[in-house]
């Protein structure tokens, strides 16, 4: 805004970036966007800050980590890894942002497929570890209906983050 300009042609152009800011980063996960284990700093917490985080989540995955949906929780069996201050922004993730029930990871998965611009690394972190939990569920679903939902929703969510791994 200029300052010589009206005040309410300001405030009115805040207002249309700020919510169009808000529709593009709320719709896929809005509980990153709500306040948790009451701090600020866990306000739409990320993971992955420097390629020093990148390797200790794929060093996290390998040593098997568990994303235990109907309590919520989050298993690193390696003790040392596990005890990391940094791990705590991922249990919040894992335990606090991530869909956890079939019907809201179809409802992202929905999103994704009708998104037309690239995955901002924030939601394609979230995405993929949706994908990781999605996997670990499937490994525990016995009944043959269940296991067919899953499984396509899998491979649709997996679509997406595929699609947008793609030049636009």
């Amino acid at each position: 805004c200029h300052p010589n300009s009206h005040g309410g042609q300001c405030l009115y152009t805040v207002y249309l970036i700020k919510i169009y800011v808000c529709d593009l980063c709320v719709a896929l996960y809005p509980s990153a966007y709500r306040i948790k284990r009451g701090t600020y700093s866990l306000i739409n917490p990320t993971f992955q800050q420097s390629v020093e985080d990148i390797e200790l989540l794929f060093e996290i995955l390998l040593a098997g980590m568990q994303i235990q949906g109907d309590k919520h929780t989050l298993l690193i069996p390696d003790e040392e890894l596990a005890s990391l201050r940094s791990v705590e922004k991922l249990e919040v993730i894992c335990e606090d942002v991530l869909p956890k029930s079939l019907s809201d990871i179809r409802r992202l998965t929905a999103e994704l497929t009708q998104r037309r611009q690239p995955l901002s690394w924030q939601d394609f972190e979230r995405t993929v570890l949706t994908l990781v939990y999605i996997t670990q569920t499937l490994g525990q679903i016995s009944n043959k209906h269940q296991r067919e939902m899953w499984t396509d929703t899998l491979v649709q969510l997996f679509r997406a983050v595929h699609r947008d791994l793609k030049p636009f």
